[in-house]
């Protein structure tokens, strides 16, 4: 009998995908940000947590009608056809290497806590720099070996956390979270202000769609690695902040740069500081490589259907698009130099801002699409009822995403539509 040789993304490695994607730089400094909001800020969470199921929903089910690497990008490309799908992968290329440099400026900054000579300009630049490209190289290696540090680094990030939830217990004041000072702003402008911030955490609900022809049993393990990815990375963000904010003051809270660091020093002394700094590095470690696998397989996606350069399609023996890998690291790094003498600090939310609105397109566009493929891929008339009922949501919870995200987002996401629709007719017009 001839033996089945096994895709190198199991169930495990792919959930690690989403949930370590989803977990990067952005948890360890929500709860100081949502105190600054009041109660609203617990509230968002489940908001956000719920819109996130239902994108997670049609992810999982439009993964199983178009089975195909290239995520949101094959969506937007199937549903809607080749400009949108341009635009998509566009938007959605640029958001996950833009976001790979603002995490790697924020490891550098967790790890300046244990040498400091980290914070100048240029040295935490060319720190960065390694980072990206230690992790390209890794990725350039086989799907394989990025899924065992996706795995490892996922572990690694999540036990220090969880230690936070379980023992704060015993540490809890409900008083602190019902004294927390209300938003001075309308109701739903604090809630929508506190989604727009939450919303970043969940960024990567997509993952363990990207990489569809390197899953095992995909029909089967992408739909339950999504739900169950998101599901972890929900009931941590939660249960985390919920605990934080119930430890700290919350006029302590409010003006803390770090509350899961503050935290971890009240509950394990200065050995917990530490440990907890270590896994913040580990955290963004782990999330640049998940991006990094996905930004190979979603340009070669796109390049297998002349949306975009030759390049990014090239495999090598591992079959993974080592040219499209190397070809992106090199950007990383252009962009890193661009803004190497600036502040560490400033550089990374300028990369945030960048990042943030191109990342929700690809969303918005899945969700429109989602109808479109619906129909064409169910036969019965109840099921495509139900689904697409979810996509309408899921696309109406992403265009509120976008509103909540701010002026200056929104702004900044306009000119990246334009450009790429300038880039698709210059491209169309040459073919």
């Amino acid at each position: 009998m001839k033996e089945v040789t096994r895709k190198p993304l199991g169930i495990w490695r792919l959930t690690a995908l989403v949930t370590g994607t989803m977990i990067g730089s952005g948890i360890f400094l929500l709860p100081a940000n949502l105190a600054k909001i009041g109660n609203e800020g617990l509230l968002s969470w489940i908001i956000t947590a719920l819109g996130a199921f239902v994108l997670a929903i049609i992810f999982s089910k439009l993964s199983i009608i178009i089975p195909k690497n290239g995520g949101p990008y094959v969506y937007a490309k199937t549903g809607l056809g080749n400009f949108v799908g341009f635009q998509t992968i566009f938007n959605y290329w640029i958001s996950l290497w833009i976001t790979n440099v603002g995490l790697a400026l924020i490891t550098v900054v967790y790890l300046a806590n244990f040498w400091p000579g980290l914070l100048n300009p240029i040295i935490g630049s060319s720190a960065a720099l390694i980072i990206i490209w230690l992790l390209t190289l890794i990725n350039v290696y086989g799907i394989r070996p990025a899924g065992d540090v996706q795995l490892i680094t996922t572990i690694l990030k999540i036990i220090p956390i969880f230690a936070i939830i379980i023992f704060g217990i015993w540490h809890f004041h409900l008083g602190y979270i019902l004294k927390a000072t209300p938003s001075s702003q309308h109701y739903y402008t604090s809630i929508s202000s506190a989604a727009g911030i939450t919303l970043w955490a969940f960024i990567g609900i997509e993952a363990a769609t990207v990489p569809y022809n390197f899953v095992d049993n995909p029909r089967k393990n992408i739909p339950l690695a999504t739900i169950l990815g998101t599901l972890i990375a929900a009931t941590i963000y939660i249960a985390s902040s919920t605990i934080i904010m119930g430890i700290l003051p919350p006029q302590i809270l409010v003006k803390s740069a770090a509350p899961f660091i503050a935290t971890a020093e009240l509950l394990f002394g200065h050995f917990g500081k530490w440990i907890m700094i270590f896994g913040a590095a580990i955290s963004c470690f782990g999330c640049i490589n998940g991006i990094t696998l996905l930004q190979g397989q979603v340009a070669m996606a796109a390049a297998d259907d002349k949306l975009f350069p030759t390049i990014f399609s090239l495999r090598n023996k591992a079959g993974v698009p080592g040219w499209g890998l190397i070809t992106t690291a090199i950007l990383e790094s252009v962009l890193l130099v661009l803004i190497m003498h600036q502040d560490i600090y400033l550089q990374f939310r300028l990369i945030m801002l960048l990042a943030s609105l191109a990342a929700l397109i690809p969303y918005l566009y899945s969700a429109a699409a989602a109808s479109v493929v619906l129909r064409q891929g169910m036969t019965q008339p109840s099921s495509y009822k139900k689904y697409t009922i979810v996509a309408c949501i899921g696309g109406l919870y992403s265009l509120w995403m976008i509103i909540s995200s701010g002026y200056e987002v929104v702004y900044h996401g306009c000119i990246l539509l334009f450009v790429s629709a300038l880039l698709f007719a210059w491209s169309y017009k040459k073919s």
